[in-house]
């Protein structure tokens, strides 16, 4: 093999371990993830509220498939692997009520921070003309709880009939060492619809209790219904079975509080359980209680809500024209 063959095939062989490598690490390479959030432009940063439902694409096809923001108004999209931090990017956005917004940026790390600008700018009540004035709210709703009510106690006795120093011979039930014939004897109570027992004890009250034990625990764990099976390798004993009755009822806790108000708009979150919830204002001087129901209507604002990852949920509701707080 002459030297310029032999130069060639090493240069050869280490062009294909360079592609090789290269393809190795194209591979391997962990695609970007861009992460951000879209909320509404405002100079008031308490008026900057998140934004759902927000479509978010990557131009000139550097990611799979668009996005859209979640209730918080937070997005990820993932980029093709191809694409590297520090390449150009341009971050579309685009929401039925707020105006196109196109973000010119570059791949990397950090957070991505979308304000959109609404279409309808917020009016503000003409001074000229009569106002509606809203005062003194108060968000109301209810919070369901059990709790259990002590309605009595239930008693049951039952023997458990047998013969002393009768042998077993092998024919059950025998006593727990084998030796002497035994006698099983059981009883059970039912508590009721509704109800349920709570402490219940069995105890032999009478005959040769040292010679018993419990053979079956049906009544500790309380519930509706218990019962309890006794071993008696002895003469007849007497057991009284006892537990209290306990009623579960549903109750209905009112709780209200103060919103927070912030310009035109008020502002409040409920916890996930609360139901049945309403706003009580007063309507030039009138107190009125308003049920906000699920289309979260009220004449005089125009609400808003959103469901956090624990489940509260945040109201937001905006005065229509000619109303003022």
């Amino acid at each position: 093999m002459t030297r310029r063959r032999t130069k060639i095939l090493v240069w050869t062989l280490l062009l294909t371990v360079a592609v090789g490598v290269f393809a190795w690490r194209a591979a391997r390479r962990i695609p970007v993830t861009l992460t951000g959030a879209v909320i509404r432009q405002d100079a008031d940063p308490n008026k900057e509220l998140p934004l759902a439902d927000t479509d978010i694409t990557v131009a000139d096809g550097l990611a799979m498939s668009g996005t859209r923001s979640d209730a918080v108004g937070y997005f990820r999209i993932t980029l093709f692997k191809r694409v590297r931090r520090g390449q150009p990017l341009t971050l579309q956005f685009r929401h039925a009520d707020y105006q196109p917004l196109e973000m010119h940026t570059f791949v990397s790390d950090k957070l991505y921070i979308a304000h959109l600008t609404p279409i309808h700018q917020e009016t503000h009540p003409d001074p000229h003309r009569p106002q509606t004035v809203v005062s003194n709210i108060k968000v109301r709703y209810t919070v369901s709880s059990t709790s259990s009510m002590n309605i009595g106690s239930a008693v049951k006795a039952f023997q458990v009939e047998n013969k002393e120093n009768v042998p077993c011979n092998g024919q059950v039930p025998c006593s727990p060492d084998g030796k002497w014939k035994a006698a099983i004897g059981s009883a059970s109570l039912d508590a009721g619809a509704g109800n349920e027992f709570k402490n219940a004890r069995v105890s032999c009250i009478a005959g040769p209790c040292p010679f018993t034990r419990i053979e079956a625990d049906g009544f500790s764990r309380g519930g509706r219904h218990i019962s309890v099976s006794a071993r008696n390798w002895a003469d007849t004993v007497t057991f009284l079975m006892e537990a209290e009755v306990m009623h579960q009822m549903m109750n209905d806790n009112v709780r209200e509080y103060h919103p927070v108000i912030f310009g035109q708009a008020l502002n409040f979150t409920l916890p996930a359980s609360a139901e049945g919830v309403s706003i009580q204002a007063e309507i030039n001087g009138a107190a009125i209680v308003f049920p906000l129901g699920p289309d979260l209507f009220l004449s005089w604002a125009d609400c808003s809500a959103r469901v956090n990852k624990d489940q509260t949920k945040v109201y937001r509701c905006e005065l229509k024209p000619d109303h003022r707080f």
